[in-house]
């Protein structure tokens, strides 16, 4: 997505790089022209350290008591969303900071009303030589609809504050606004650097960038079974088989990450062909109706199903199973759980029966 902005590329490698895996993507976004990292915590941005990255961090969203002291002696940025974080990061000299203004979503980030104040005491702090304003930063509420006016005042808003900032004296290098879907498609919004998060693996909420999703998702079909016409499924008996036909059991549930809500809605593919989830998904398992079309009879124990990925072989997508469970993909991908077996594109084969997340080295 870089070729969309004109500034500097911040990869967001945030809730394991949104569920791909942190190490991996961050290797792929250096790759792809990213020249740093932005997390929400600072656990995330120490352990990006103790993978052996150099590259400059951003850590955003911490409480007042977080451990300052150890993001200053691991180079690492944070930042400033009020007054109460700048009194707590004032006390570990040495940081590099970006003050953090509410544009729009009542959030985090200091509001318009205490932003002068805020400006002012970072100033005098950096006089005092505590700290280092760096950057400035915020955030659109609705970049996933282009045309929404909220993202004009968010703008505007930004643009405010960003002035206010400087005439107070101030002298940030960074000033960043945009994630995904604003770098996509709002370039009023591009400053000198664009956070991409969501965008590194193939996800953009506004639907105007050409992007490929990184992630596959399959899983064996540990047990299948013929059954009679009128068969309750699953838990509650939700669903009844109108037919004589073939079921199909994946290992994998909600505990995995596969929406409960999904259930008899969602599809998986099963031998090149989509095949409905039946029943209630519960914590371990997913039922899949294999017939009754003239096919089914060839599915066996063992089989693979694809869950989802990036629909190339006419599988779902992450983005489908999000409208069958009225969420987002976001939430589809970052609450796959740790039990799936991981194999990143690239690494060598490994054999095993439980449900494997593909995803990009």
């Amino acid at each position: 997505m870089g070729a969309v902005t004109r500034g500097e590329v911040m990869a967001v490698v945030k809730a394991d790089a949104f569920g791909h895996g942190t190490v991996a993507v961050a290797r792929a976004a250096l790759a792809g022209g990213a020249t740093r990292f932005g997390v929400t915590s600072l656990a995330e941005a120490f352990a990006l350290r103790a993978a052996g990255f150099t590259e400059r961090i951003l850590s955003w969203l911490n409480p007042t008591d977080a451990d300052f002291a150890a993001a200053a002696a691991h180079g690492i940025e944070v930042a400033v969303p009020g007054m109460a974080h700048l009194a707590a990061v004032r006390a570990a000299p040495g940081l590099d900071v970006h003050l953090q203004l509410d544009t729009g979503m009542a959030r985090d980030g200091a509001s318009p009303d205490e932003w002068i104040a805020l400006c002012g005491a970072a100033l005098a702090a950096q006089t005092a030589g505590e700290l280092s304003v760096v950057g400035v930063m915020g955030h659109l509420p609705c970049a996933d609809r282009p045309a929404d006016p909220a993202n004009a005042a968010g703008r505007a808003r930004f643009d405010w504050g960003l002035q206010a900032a400087q005439e107070l004296g101030l002298t940030p290098g960074d000033h960043h606004l945009a994630a995904t879907a604003a770098t996509a498609s709002d370039p009023l919004s591009h400053h000198t650097m664009s956070r991409i998060g969501a965008g590194l693996v193939g996800i953009d909420e506004s639907h105007t960038a050409p992007l490929r999703p990184a992630l596959t998702l399959t899983a064996p079909l540990v047990q299948v079974r013929d059954v009679t016409a009128g068969t309750s499924v699953g838990y509650g008996h939700s669903w009844r088989t109108p037919y004589d036909t073939r079921l199909g059991l994946l290992a994998v549930g909600y505990a995995d990450g596969l929406p409960r809500l999904a259930s008899n809605r969602a599809e998986v593919l099963v031998g090149g062909r989509r095949r409905p989830v039946v029943g209630r998904i519960s914590m371990d398992m997913t039922i899949v109706d294999l017939g009754p079309d003239d096919g089914y009879e060839g599915a066996r124990e063992g089989d693979l199903a694809t869950i989802f990925g990036p629909g190339d072989a006419g599988e779902p997508t992450a983005a489908e199973w999000a409208g069958w469970a009225e969420t987002l993909e976001h939430e589809i991908v970052t609450g796959l759980g740790p039990r799936l077996h991981r194999v990143t594109v690239g690494d060598p084969p490994v054999d095993s029966n439980r449900p494997t997340l593909t995803r990009i080295r």
